[in-house]
């Protein structure tokens, strides 16, 4: 997971890096199996080499060091890397009892949302249908298939998809996920282009959805509430400001959408936090909310 040991990455530079660029070191980077990813600014090149030293040290299994030098690109959600250290980006990730095999620079994988996605996984409910678009690897598939229900994962991201079909078989939950590869908002708007495929879309829509949304698309909701039936619930993640929020809550309200509890799920950039919201489908204004 993310390096929270006492001392961090810039306690650890403290003797190396210059006094004056020494806030410029992250205090922690992430682990994805035995990857780190560190995003190290252009400010501290020189010092590139030491950093990496510093990180293999810290941890003895670590294979290889990526340096993330872009945000997330394009429809696939992927983001550039620099190897820095070792040979291979691809690696076994483990979260939360579950398997995931992927390479980090060709899938968007973010290790520091595990207790969230954790927290979800526990509300699913076996034999419920779960609508997971954007579904990546599987980090919301897999926990919500273990829990014995019947998901249907969308993902557009080539790569993505083929490792979110292996770490199905490798989680031998292959009776409990119908998985499908193109736009969620595409196939969602044209049902009848899953014709061919083995699931159907649940006549009164699905039992509940897990819905990881891509930045700067909160329209993204409305059309997938659409697929949930009545009653149901929907776990929505959005980027905003804190000033936003109560807007946002009324909003979902006069969409028929009961705010049952939301929370900051950590900040994305300056001001702007990713929010989870847990929602249920009413058909009748209500703006109820939890933190």
């Amino acid at each position: 997971m993310s390096f929270r040991d006492r001392v961090t990455l810039r306690d650890a530079m403290r003797e190396i890096v210059d006094p004056s660029l020494l806030p410029l070191v992250p205090k922690r980077f992430d682990y994805v199996g035995d990857i780190a990813v560190i995003s190290i600014p252009e400010e501290l090149e020189v010092y590139r080499d030491s950093i990496v030293s510093k990180i293999l040290s810290m941890r003895g299994n670590t294979r290889a060091v990526l340096n993330k030098v872009s945000k997330l690109e394009g429809e696939h959600r992927v983001a550039r890397f620099e190897l820095l250290s070792g040979k291979s980006t691809e690696t076994f990730h483990r979260e939360n009892g579950y398997t995931y095999r992927m390479d980090v620079r060709k899938v968007f994988f973010n290790p520091r949302l595990y207790w969230e996605r954790a927290r979800v996984a526990s509300k699913v409910i076996p034999g419920e249908s779960v609508l997971i678009p954007f579904a990546g690897v599987g980090p919301f598939v897999l926990p919500s298939a273990g829990k014995g229900a019947a998901v249907c994962a969308i993902e557009i991201n080539p790569d993505a998809f083929a490792s979110l079909k292996e770490n199905i078989r490798l989680n031998r939950l292959e009776e409990q996920v119908t998985v499908i590869q193109g736009d969620a908002e595409s196939i969602l708007n044209n049902p009848d282009s899953l014709k061919n495929e083995r699931f159907q879309l649940p006549e009164n829509g699905f039992d509940r959805a897990i819905v990881p949304t891509p930045y700067d698309m909160n329209h993204f909701l409305g059309e997938v509430s659409g697929h949930v039936r009545k009653g149901g619930k929907i776990h929505f993640y959005t980027f905003k400001t804190d000033s936003q929020i109560p807007g946002l809550v009324e909003e979902y309200g006069n969409m028929g959408l009961e705010v049952e509890f939301y929370r900051r799920c950590g900040n994305v950039a300056p001001g702007v936090s990713r929010w989870v919201f847990d929602l249920i489908r009413n058909d009748s204004p209500n703006s109820k909310k939890t933190k």
